[in-house]
Formats: structure tokens, C-alpha cells, sequence
């Protein structure tokens, strides 16, 4: 049976929804961040991680997501067919990958970006990482002005974008509200079955 490693708040939700939307049977294992449980299946101490049985092991949310959307192709989350549609949901994958969650990590870790400890330059990091946190999310909520989800239907970028949206709406000063899209896509998903059975399965 398919297995994924995850931490509660971690982006290791996205995967967590998709398996649920995919309807085939699954196993959850919660871990610490370099817990010697999880450092045995990826040495790099994060999730997600998803092993198959026969201990084939897959790492990094994106590629994750791709390869259930391809094992599962009657849950129909790639979000289109074709060559375009393809170059559609990698555009976005990447988006997510690469610029939009990257850009929180200075707001949970900002000693790792400055080499002074005091408040006010931990402050500033933080600071900076929000307005980048908020560029990136203004250019999701344009995207969405005249669609319902990312791509042309409900798909694996929307279960990525997720837990990011919940944590923008915790970090950002006056959260996400007034990014009516953004806010939109996040009330679809958090009213889905789905959704919520992978977050309350999570918050036990």
C-alpha cells in the first residue's frame, strides 16, 4: 500500500489531499522533522515522502503530486489534456516550487538569512519576506479573476497551493482577505470532502 510521511502544517498536506481525491487506499505516518524515522527514507529530513510497496521512494511535493496524478488518471487532477495543458500545470508546479514557497521560509526561519540575532533585523527579514509573499499571491489571485481553479479544472495545483494559502492567511498582516480569488479557491477547497478528511485525520 502507498505510503506518505508528513508533518501537520507542512506543505506534506497537498499529497495528503490528492491521495484522498484519488479514492484508493493509503497509509499516513506522521514524523518529526529529522526524526531518525524519517531520515531513513529521505536523508534530507523533510516531507513529504511517499514509498510504494515494493520500497520504491519518491520526495519533493511536486513531483509527488505529478506522479499520483499519472497513477491515478481516473481521479482526473492533471487538470487537462495536451501538450499546452501540460506545459500549464509544470508552469505552475514550478511557480509554487520554486517561487511561492521558498518565499516563506524567511518569515519561519529568519536567522537563516541574517547574521544579526537582534529583533529588529529578524524583524526586517520577516518583513520582507511577507511583502515577497504577498507579490507572489497577487499574481495567483489575478490568475484566478476569471477562473474558478488554476488550470481547467480541479487539479493537483490546487490541492499544492493549499496549505500555502492557510499559511499566508497566519503569517500575512491582515492574512489573505482581501485577495478575493485566493480567498475563493481556498473556501472551494477547504468545503471538500476530501480536504477535510485529510485535515481532520491530520489534527488528530
Amino acid at each position: 500500500m502507498t505510503t506518505l510521511y508528513y508533518m501537520p502544517g507542512a506543505c506534506s498536506l497537498a499529497p495528503h489531499i490528492v491521495l484522498e481525491w484519488t479514492g484508493a487506499p493509503f497509509e499516513i505516518k506522521r514524523v518529526r522533522r529529522e526524526a531518525p524515522e524519517l531520515l531513513a527514507v529521505n536523508p534530507a529530513g523533510a516531507v513529504p515522502v511517499l514509498v510504494e510497496d515494493d520500497g520504491w521512494t519518491l520526495t519533493q511535493a511536486g513531483a509527488i503530486l505529478d506522479y499520483l496524478a499519472h497513477k491515478h488518471p481516473e481521479a482526473d487532477l492533471l487538470g487537462g489534456q495536451g501538450l499546452r495543458a501540460d506545459a500549464e500545470r509544470h508552469r505552475w508546479s514550478s511557480f509554487i516550487t520554486g517561487d511561492l514557497h521558498p518565499a516563506f521560509v524567511p518569515i519561519f526561519a529568519p536567522a537563516r538569512y541574517t547574521s544579526d540575532a537582534s529583533a529588529e533585523a529578524q524583524q526586517a527579514v520577516k518583513t520582507a519576506a511577507q511583502a515577497l509573499v504577498r507579490k507572489r499571491l497577487e499574481l495567483l489571485d489575478s490568475h484566478l479573476a476569471t477562473r474558478e481553479w488554476i488550470l481547467d479544472r480541479r487539479s493537483i495545483i490546487d490541492a499544492y497551493v493549499f496549505p500555502m494559502i492557510r499559511w499566508a492567511s497566519g503569517v500575512l498582516p491582515g492574512g489573505v482577505a482581501d485577495l478575493r480569488h485566493v480567498t475563493a479557491l481556498h473556501d472551494w477547497l477547504a468545503a471538500d470532502a476530501g480536504v477535510q478528511k485529510a485535515l481532520a485525520r491530520e489534527a488528530a
